[in-house]
């Protein structure tokens, strides 16, 4: 039930991380809610991870709402980009994290919930430290169990399985397969958008092969120079 702290570039499958986590816990059978800061107005923060009673602002739902901390009860809760959350909202995870207790917007009644805590940024929390723009007792309630996932490039080995993997998924046909000339320019490329990019890649490919045989030119890879795209 650790605090678990994902810390990897976009693209490299931070959720798809957290979800493995959560799939293999005690908490497997229970939900698995994940919030993207860097998708959220702050306006919005407190209302979509809390909830609202009825009346609490103009537009609320007659009867209230839960919150995503609610929807994760028993499950976990995966907090995305969270060097994105706001200063101000920082304070209220804080005690989140250390109350356990979540008060609905326009409501004096705390609700205990029982989830477990991942969260993930691409960006140096501990230079945002520095920077005034993260608190830094968030980030030692967070840190309790780091975990960084390498960019792809460092992980040649699994660049074709993965591809692999994505052109399996795509079904184009069962007989699909990457030929010598693919699998030597997948592992020369240097993957700026990690496993994101290399999704979209093998998609494109698949689109351009006719016969599901993919060649180097149906990848449409940047020509390499120096070792550098």
């Amino acid at each position: 039930d650790s605090t678990v702290l994902i810390q990897a570039q976009s693209g490299t499958g931070k959720e798809l991380m957290a979800q493995s986590i959560h799939n293999a816990s005690g908490r497997a059978n229970g939900p698995f809610v994940a919030v993207n800061f860097a998708a959220i107005t702050e306006s919005l923060l407190d209302s979509e991870l809390f909830g609202y009673v009825e009346g609490a602002f103009t537009g609320a739902s007659r009867h209230g709402a839960s919150g995503l901390f609610e929807r994760a009860n028993h499950g976990t809760i995966f907090l995305d980009e969270i060097g994105d959350a706001p200063l101000s909202f920082q304070v209220k995870l804080l005690r989140v994290l250390q109350e356990r207790e979540i008060r609905r917007v326009g409501s004096a009644v705390p609700i205990h919930i029982d989830v477990r805590i991942i969260a993930a940024t691409n960006q140096d929390l501990k230079e945002l430290v520095r920077q005034g723009k993260f608190r830094e007792d968030l980030y030692y309630r967070l840190n309790v169990f780091p975990l960084a996932i390498p960019p792809l490039r460092e992980r040649p080995a699994d660049i074709l399985p993965l591809a692999e993997q994505q052109l399996s998924a795509l079904k184009v046909s069962p007989a699909a397969y990457f030929a010598p000339c693919a699998k030597a320019q997948l592992g020369t490329y240097t993957w700026p958008g990690n496993v994101r990019e290399l999704a979209n890649v093998v998609q494109r490919a698949a689109i351009l092969s006719l016969d599901g045989i993919i060649l180097a030119e149906h990848l449409q890879l940047p020509t390499i120079k120096n070792g550098q795209p």
